[in-house]
Formats: structure tokens, C-alpha cells, sequence
């Protein structure tokens, strides 16, 4: 019985870790910026949801909507008045600006982290779940929503990959991952397909968030954890690897609910650090990255 729990937890936790971490990948593979802001914006999401939701009353649904369009906005204000500067400044040589960048997304994310405490709470909330009720899987009673949330991010990835591998956007985004300056010779302006690809993350990042809020509740005080764990999964996986992400998402998922329910749910996030100080002893590009 408490194997079956420990694969249906793992199983949407996993896939949530990859929701998350995907959006975190997408960005770093198509223009090259590590965004240490993620796990505020996520949060953003998160906070807006259950505002909306739980204490103005509008409901679950409505919540979502308006935390998915809350981590829409703060993701292309991180774009537009954070990253894009740096990188269009003249006054910072271009061999420094990732340093630039990377070190303002982590400004950035901690004045997120202090905005959200002091406009609404400290104290950790829970998004209200879009199904409420439970299920009996094989004797095991399980939330309705936790089978939801697992099915609602794997139809938005596969709504990803339909779209990178489907439609002449998409294309114009994969092509940016491999060769942007052969992309800028035949026409296309990289402006553009930077935004584009931020909205996306956007999108990714908000329903991420919501379903995170209403699986694992949410907080100020989660974003350096969340931050950190996608983090560890893009770096585990190889940074810019899509299939690296989505494998290292559900190795770690796994191995911190197994910690969580056979040692401490306070030393879950030990064991994946400690595997990925092993990987990148052994393979510091990671499982499946190039670089």
C-alpha cells in the first residue's frame, strides 16, 4: 500500500517538477539566461490564485485564470525591464552580461520574495484545487486533484512539443536554440522570437504555479526552494535539454518522496543535492547536455 502511494505521489510530483522546470530549460535554450527569479514567479502565480480564489471568493477556476495571467505579466516584466536592458546596454561588455543577468534575476526574484510578504503572508496557503474530492486507486485514497494537476501538465507539454514541432513559430524558437545568428542572416528578427518565447514561459510558469499552490500549498518563503529545485533538475538533465529535464524531473521527484515518506519530509531536498554534486563530478554536463 505505501508503495502504491509513494508511485501515485512521485508520479505528480514528478510531472509537475517537469512543468516547472521545462519553462526554465525552454528559456536558458533559446536565449541563453538562467532565470533565478523562477520560483517567484511561480509563486506569483501561486499568490494571485489563491487571492482571487480563496479571499476575495471568486472560486478555484476564476483563481487559476487570474494566477496564470499574474505569472504571465511578471514573466515578461522580468523580460522587459529586467533582462532585456542588460543585454541591449553598451556600457556592459557582451563577454559579462550573462553574469549581469544572472545575478539580477536573483535581485529580482528576492524583491519578488519581499513584495509577496509584505502585500499578503508569511504564513504558507493552499490554492484551492480545481476537483475536489478523492478517488480509491487500488485502495489507496488519493485527491482527485492530484490526478488532475498530473494530467493537466502533461497535456500542457504535449501542447509544447505540438507547437516547437508543429507549427512555423515553434520552428523559428528550435531554430533560435541551435543557431540564432544563422536565424538573424535569413530575416528574422531575434527580438521577436525572444518575447515570444518568454510569453510561452509565462504561460508554463503560471499554470506551474497554480497546480504546485493547490498540490503543495505555497508561500513567500517557497520561491528560493522552488528557485533551487529547477534549478537542480535543468542542471541534472543538462542545461537546454528538454528529454534531460523531463528524466531528471521524475528522478528527483521520486527520490524526495521516497525521503520524505521513508526518512523525514524535512530532508527531501538532501538526497537530489547530493546527486547532483555526484553528477557534476562525473558528468558536469549533465545526463543528456552537450555543454
Amino acid at each position: 500500500m505505501l508503495a502504491l502511494q509513494i508511485l501515485i505521489d512521485g508520479f505528480a510530483i514528478s510531472t509537475l517538477y517537469a512543468l516547472g522546470a521545462l519553462g526554465f530549460t525552454l528559456i536558458f535554450g533559446v536565449s541563453g539566461v538562467l532565470n533565478l527569479a523562477h520560483g517567484g514567479i511561480l509563486v506569483v502565480a501561486a499568490m494571485i490564485a489563491w487571492y482571487v480564489g480563496t479571499s476575495l471568493g471568486f472560486g478555484a477556476f476564476e483563481g487559476a485564470a487570474a494566477g496564470i495571467a499574474a505569472g504571465i505579466l511578471t514573466a515578461l516584466l522580468t523580460y522587459l525591464a529586467v533582462v532585456r536592458p542588460i543585454n541591449r546596454s553598451r556600457a556592459i561588455p557582451p563577454r559579462e552580461r550573462e553574469l549581469f543577468v544572472l545575478t539580477a534575476t536573483l535581485l529580482w526574484g528576492v524583491m519578488i520574495e519581499e513584495a509577496l510578504s509584505y502585500l499578503f503572508t508569511n504564513s504558507p496557503v493552499t490554492v484551492l484545487p480545481l476537483l475536489p474530492g478523492t478517488i480509491d486507486i487500488a485502495g489507496v485514497r488519493t485527491p482527485s486533484n492530484e490526478i488532475l494537476t498530473a494530467v493537466i501538465a502533461w497535456a500542457v507539454m504535449l501542447g509544447l512539443w505540438l507547437f516547437v514541432n508543429r507549427t512555423r513559430r515553434g520552428r523559428q524558437l528550435l531554430a533560435a536554440s541551435i543557431n540564432p545568428r544563422a536565424l538573424t542572416l535569413l530575416g528574422f528578427e531575434l527580438g521577436t522570437i525572444y518575447l515570444v518565447v518568454w510569453l510561452i514561459y509565462g504561460v508554463l510558469a503560471g499554470i506551474a504555479g497554480v497546480l504546485l499552490g493547490s498540490f503543495l500549498g505555497t508561500g513567500a518563503d517557497y520561491i528560493p526552494g522552488l528557485t533551487g529545485s529547477a534549478f537542480t533538475i535543468v542542471i541534472l538533465g543538462g542545461l537546454g535539454s528538454v528529454s534531460g529535464t523531463l528524466i531528471a524531473a521524475y528522478l528527483i521527484g521520486y527520490i524526495e518522496t521516497l525521503t520524505a515518506y521513508l526518512i523525514s519530509p524535512s530532508l527531501r531536498d538532501i538526497p537530489a543535492l547530493i546527486l547532483l554534486i555526484l553528477v557534476l563530478y562525473i558528468r558536469p554536463q549533465g545526463l543528456l547536455g552537450r555543454r
